[in-house]
C-alpha cells in the first residue's frame, strides 16, 4: 500500500507539472497573432517561444529545469525506497529481542531496508556495552542517515533560485537593447522595439516556469524528509526503551 501511494504521489506532481507548463506557455502565446494560434499546436508554439526567447538566456534556464528534474527524480526515488513501516519494523524487532536476544534482533534489521533499520541494527550493536552507548550511537547514526537524506536538495534550491534570476536578467537585457534603439533611432516606434520587449518578456516567463515546476518537488521532497525524520527520532527512541526493558 504505502509504495501504491508513493506512485500514485509522483505520478501527481508530474501530472501538476504539466499543467502548470501547460498554463504558463498559454500565457506566454500572447505575443501570437490568433489565426496563427489556431493553426499551430502546444509544441510548435512552445518551440517557436523558446527560439525567439535566444538561445543564451533560454539555454541555460532550460538547463536549470533538466538538471533540477534530475536531482528531482533521484531524491524522490531515493526516499521512496528509504520508506519503512516503522510501527511494523517496531514489533517484528521487540519480538525477536524478547525471543531471540540481540543477535535475532539485529538479523531483523539487516534484512529490512532503509535508514530506520540502520538505526535499530547500530543501537542494537552497541547494545552489549550500556544503554548511554547505544543512545550515542544512534544519535550519531541518525545524524548520518539525515545527510544521506538531504542529499543534492540544496542544489535543487540553487536552481529554482536562479531559474527566475536568469529570466529577469534576461527581461533587463531586452529593455536596454530596445532603449538604445529608441536612442539611436531618436524616436518611438512600437514596431522598432516590440521585437526586444518581446524577447525580454520571454524569458522571464520561461524562468518562471521552470522554477514553479521545481518548486513543487522540492517541497514535495522535503515533506518527505520531515515524515522520515520524524519516524527516526520516535524509532531511537522506542529502540533505548527496549534496551532498557531488555537490560532489567
Amino acid at each position: 500500500m504505502k509504495k501504491l501511494f508513493s506512485t500514485l504521489t509522483v505520478s501527481g506532481l508530474f501530472i501538476l507539472s504539466t499543467n502548470t507548463v501547460n498554463a504558463m506557455a498559454t500565457a506566454a502565446t500572447m505575443f501570437q497573432d490568433a489565426p496563427e494560434e489556431a493553426s499551430k499546436g502546444f509544441t510548435q508554439v512552445l518551440k517557436e517561444q523558446f527560439i525567439q526567447g535566444g538561445a543564451g538566456f533560454m539555454g541555460i534556464v532550460l538547463l536549470c529545469l533538466i538538471l533540477g528534474l534530475a536531482v528531482a527524480i533521484e531524491r524522490i526515488i531515493y526516499l521512496n525506497l528509504a520508506s519503512t513501516n516503522t510501527t511494523k519494523l517496531k514489533q517484528q524487532v521487540e519480538d525477536a529481542l524478547a525471543s531471540g536476544g540481540v543477535e535475532a534482533a539485529k538479523e531483523v534489521c539487516r534484512n529490512t531496508k532503509g535508514p530506520v533499520a540502520s538505526i535499530y541494527y547500530q543501537g542494537l550493536d552497541r547494545a552489549g556495552e550500556s544503554v548511554e552507548s547505544a543512545e550515542k550511537a544512534v544519535v550519531a547514526y541518525g545524524g548520518v542517515q539525515m545527510g544521506q537524506l538531504e542529499k543534492n536538495v540544496s542544489w535543487l534550491s540553487l536552481f529554482i533560485a536562479i531559474a527566475p534570476m536568469l529570466g529577469f536578467m534576461g527581461t533587463v537585457i531586452g529593455m536596454i537593447q530596445a532603449f538604445q534603439k529608441i536612442a539611436a533611432v531618436g524616436n518611438l516606434s512600437a514596431s522598432l522595439i516590440a521585437g526586444d520587449i518581446q524577447v525580454a518578456l520571454l524569458t522571464t516567463v520561461f524562468g518562471l516556469i521552470t522554477a514553479i515546476i521545481l518548486q513543487i518537488f522540492y517541497n514535495y521532497i522535503i515533506a518527505k524528509i520531515d515524515s522520515i525524520v520524524n519516524d527516526m527520532e520516535d524509532s531511537s527512541i522506542s529502540l533505548i526503551d527496549m534496551l532498557v526493558d531488555h537490560k532489567k
